[in-house]
């Protein structure tokens, strides 16, 4: 009887860990635009997961989410990033030479956490701002702190998660 073989086709951790940064992106509310992000340690363990959203305790449906109009009228005075949740979510331990999985580059704002934080890379989905003055800013600073940054290395572009318990 020849021995049984490990399965193929199975995600890397690439994918894995930036699956798990979109997963968590399902969690917003921002009627625009959800991100996500999963901090991962030198084992290849997840160790923080944010995503964009409103502090704790200010109720989603008190804040206005509008992307337009007087700054204190908008979203932008309010949100907190993916980036800065997951690491403001972490489970307590230094951050050093983790990794941060984000579907989309991080900010200039996101990115000062990053830096002092001690997080040691980026891998992100989409830099859809690249041309931005906050974009640049943000791969400035990451490039002066010596922190690398790459967009993710996927084989596949799209899994499918199904919660039928006959799937499993």
């Amino acid at each position: 009887m020849p021995a049984l073989q490990k399965r193929q086709g199975y995600i890397s951790w690439d994918e894995y860990f930036m699956g798990v940064a979109l997963l968590s992106a399902c969690r917003s509310k921002d009627p625009n635009t959800q991100v996500g992000a999963c901090i991962v340690n030198d084992k290849n363990k997840i160790v923080g997961a944010g995503y964009n959203g409103l502090p704790t305790g200010c109720s989603d449906d008190e804040f206005p989410w509008e992307k337009q109009g007087d700054f204190l009228e908008t979203k932008y005075p309010y949100i907190c990033h993916a980036e800065l949740n997951a690491i403001l979510n972490n489970i307590g331990m230094d951050l050093h030479g983790c990794k941060i999985y984000t579907a989309l580059f991080p900010c200039n704002e996101c990115a000062k956490a990053i830096i002092q934080s001690g997080i040691a890379e980026v891998v992100y989905l989409s830099d859809k701002y690249a041309g931005t003055d906050t974009a640049k800013a943000s791969k400035l600073m990451l490039d002066k702190a010596g922190v690398t940054y790459r967009k993710v290395n996927a084989t596949i572009s799209n899994l499918v998660l199904s919660f039928n318990e006959d799937d499993v």
